[in-house]
């Protein structure tokens, strides 16, 4: 994506490595942003570059929802009775 090129050009001798360095940047570009300049952003986008980052998008929400509600415990209660489980 030619955003990302044109910002990682910008900040590459700023960068630590760092996961973090990322969402910093990212943060502070979207909060200068208005809704016209996010439209144009994703209008400039192929469709390809469009549906990975709504598939990434999802991913990472669905990720955090799995977390949330914290995958692995058993919370039927036709699989269980009437068993609670405290974790």
């Amino acid at each position: 994506m030619k955003f990302v090129d044109e910002l990682y050009d910008l900040y590459k001798n700023h960068l630590t490595g760092d996961e973090e360095d990322a969402l910093i940047i990212i943060n502070g570009i979207l909060h200068d942003f208005d809704d016209r300049d996010i439209k144009k952003l994703i209008d400039g986008m192929p469709d390809q570059e469009r549906f990975e980052m709504l598939a990434l998008y999802l991913y990472e929400k669905f990720r955090i929802k799995v977390a949330e509600e914290g995958i692995g415990q058993t919370r039927n209660k036709d699989d269980q009775g009437d068993v609670k489980f405290y974790h």
